[in-house]
């Protein structure tokens, strides 16, 4: 059967029904099911943020073969650059987009929608389409705040582009719990308090229930998305 078929059962229900290492399993189990599928057109997004290194690692450990890329902006604090280094370091199959466009200084403040678009979203379509993707794996998280409710294990948002959120069931206790067991490196902003990482001017420490509140404070986006996971990805002329 193939991945667009798969259909994800009651997704509350598997996030409380489900204990870690049935949902590492059932992780590993979507990704070698697409990767037989897409073959190298199966691509890791990389945020370089905790979910997304879980399921960088997740990824490697069905293939070392697949590969990924990552978004930046000229915002990303000094510790993401820094981290995003090694990782490429380490992983030369790690390539890196950026839309080096002139914008005013402070459009994130402005019009953070616009910012994002430019810086984020229209550096996500070139990497899809010069990567040929096919079928693109994010470490989208249901339980990480409001925007994030509705997700789907398997979703086809562009016509021809599956999208496949692998570790959609995992509680914030879980990410961390696997990337100590698998001792697997971390963007060096969470030891300082971060739960959820962005661009420098957007992103704040933050101390509520919701993983995300920290992003976009005092804009119509807090806690929101930058559009990547809302917006169309294909048949845009880059």
């Amino acid at each position: 059967m193939a991945l667009e078929n798969v259909v994800t059962e009651n997704v509350v229900e598997l996030v409380e029904s489900l204990n870690f290492a049935e949902k590492v399993d059932r992780s590993l189990g979507l990704i070698d099911r697409a990767y037989k599928e897409f073959g190298d057109g199966l691509v890791v997004a990389n945020s370089l943020g905790k979910d997304s290194s879980t399921v960088w690692h997740l990824a490697k450990r069905v293939s070392p073969k697949i590969r990924g890329f990552i978004v930046t902006t000229r915002f990303k604090p000094d510790e993401t650059k820094q981290f995003m280094a090694q990782e490429v370091a380490r992983y030369p199959e790690l390539r890196v987009f950026s839309n080096d466009q002139e914008i005013p200084d402070n459009l994130y403040e402005t019009d953070p929608d616009r910012c994002c678009e430019i810086l984020k979203v229209q550096p996500t379509r070139q990497a899809v389409q010069e990567m040929k993707v096919g079928c693109w794996i994010t470490g989208l998280r249901c339980t990480e705040g409001r925007t994030r409710t509705n997700y789907k294990e398997v979703e086809e948002l562009d016509k021809g582009l599956i999208k496949l959120n692998p570790i959609l069931i995992w509680y914030e206790r879980e990410v961390w719990q696997y990337l100590a067991l698998n001792q697997v490196p971390v963007n060096p902003l969470y030891a300082k308090g971060y739960r959820s990482l962005g661009c420098a001017p957007c992103t704040r420490i933050s101390q509520g229930a919701d993983e995300r509140s920290g992003r976009w404070i005092g804009t119509s986006k807090c806690g929101g998305e930058c559009g990547i996971h809302t917006k169309p990805l294909l048949n845009y002329q880059i």
